[in-house]
């Protein structure tokens, strides 16, 4: 049987506690109403590497945890693979409440539009003010929008050094869920290798970095 990930740690005191209590009672837009709890950010307060995905997930909603669920797993073995210790990673989303459609008995995942998407920059902002981590990386489209604008995607931008004044570092690579989405497993083994490739280029420009 395979274990469970180890949750990232979440911040209970200092800056990062202060704003999550803050971020736990959030009315700025609907998505509140139907989720079960804000999934804040988790993991190193002073880490060199931040992680931005788009939303947390059924099983983030359920348990208040960001990246526990199946495309969070698989971000953590990637990350083992291109050599990134979990201590030095922050993990957060764009969007801190799941948005979903019920279909029977299950919660199917629904894209946060932008103006959800904007009503929850501020918390994102606070996060990266608090962190202030050398690299930040968007994991998908909706991260990618939110932090650099539409300009940017992920089609044509994927691991370039782009140039932000969020972090030293910025750039954008694939969401680990459009993996396990892939159509068969030659084209999820293929899609898995070029993003672990990512992650060990960043892990190489950060490191080059001196932090």
């Amino acid at each position: 049987m395979k274990s469970k990930p180890k949750p990232a740690k979440r911040p209970s005191s200092g800056p990062l506690g202060l704003i999550k209590a803050e971020a736990d009672g959030c009315r700025r837009c609907p998505l509140w109403e139907h989720a079960t709890q804000t999934v804040f950010g988790a993991g190193s307060a002073n880490g060199p590497l931040m992680l931005v995905g788009e939303q947390p997930g059924d099983v983030e909603d359920r348990q208040g945890e960001p990246f526990v669920g199946p495309a969070g797993q698989l971000l953590r073995r990637a990350l083992g693979e291109a050599g990134i210790e979990m201590a030095s990673v922050y993990l957060t989303n764009a969007v801190k409440h799941f948005k979903w459609r019920p279909q029977g008995k299950r919660r199917l995942h629904e894209r946060p539009n932008h103006e959800e998407v904007m009503a929850c920059r501020l918390w994102l902002d606070m996060e990266i003010e608090t962190v202030r981590p050398s690299a930040v990386v968007a994991l998908g489209a909706t991260a990618a929008g939110a932090l650099l604008g539409p300009s940017v995607r992920v089609t044509k931008d994927r691991g370039k050094k782009l140039a932000s004044p969020l972090a030293p570092l910025v750039t954008v690579t694939v969401h680990p869920s459009s993996i396990l989405r892939s159509t068969d497993a030659e084209s999820r083994a293929r899609a898995y290798e070029q993003f672990v490739a990512d992650l060990r280029r960043i892990a190489g420009w950060v490191k080059t970095a001196g932090r």
